[in-house]
């Protein structure tokens, strides 16, 4: 049976898909294991709450911002990260009770699932990552996370020379910012064949 050129066309276009889907699922497998995000969590969604959870999150890279400084190495940042548990719950909760809250708050680091996440110049990837996770109180509202190593968060625009002082690789650079075309619908297509594989996978 001879293929219609729309069928030719339409087929090419799902390898092509397909393709795009697993080369960006396999950089981002990569970039992911040289980050550690930051999850802050609000006990609830009033807008006290929410404030409070910013007071957190500043009082959070404040503290790592110190020692991280010099760090180039993700296993060496996740040990400096692991062994300021105790403080960074101390800094968060000295916030809580300046704010007069009684809240809980617990820090951990884990393993999270992170959907595509939009920042001003640049986007990271669906995927799992390490996470510094910071609950407040019934940790209930909505959270806020970014990249606490390397501070990508802190530093602007991703350029060659940024990239480096934090890092990262040119071509992993690329991949998170505008220079690379289309990067944004790239990692939405790597959401959806991760969300195929998975149904398959059942």
């Amino acid at each position: 049976m001879k293929l219609k050129r729309w069928e030719i066309a339409l087929i090419f276009a799902c390898l092509s898909v397909f393709v795009c889907g697993f080369s960006v699922r396999r950089e981002a497998g990569e970039l992911s294991e040289k980050l550690v995000r930051l999850h802050v969590v609000a006990n609830s969604d009033t807008d006290a709450d929410q404030e409070l959870k910013l007071r957190v999150r500043d009082a959070v890279l404040e503290l790592l911002r110190g020692r991280l400084e010099g760090v180039s190495d993700a296993g060496e940042a996740r040990e400096v990260i692991g062994n300021s548990l105790p403080d960074i719950e101390s800094a968060a909760r000295k916030v809580i009770e300046s704010e007069g809250r009684a809240y809980s708050v617990a820090a951990t680091l884990c393993r999270e699932g992170f959907p595509t996440t939009e920042y001003e110049n640049f986007a990271l990837p669906a995927g799992e990552y390490l996470s510094l996770r910071v609950k407040i109180g019934a940790a209930a509202g909505h959270n806020w996370w970014c990249v606490v190593f390397p501070p990508i968060c802190d530093a602007g625009e991703i350029d060659a020379e940024t990239a480096a002082a934090i890092g990262l690789t040119d071509d992993e650079a690329r991949l998170i910012t505008a220079d690379s075309p289309g990067y944004v619908v790239k990692f939405r297509v790597m959401e959806w064949l991760n969300s195929l594989l998975d149904f398959f996978d059942r």
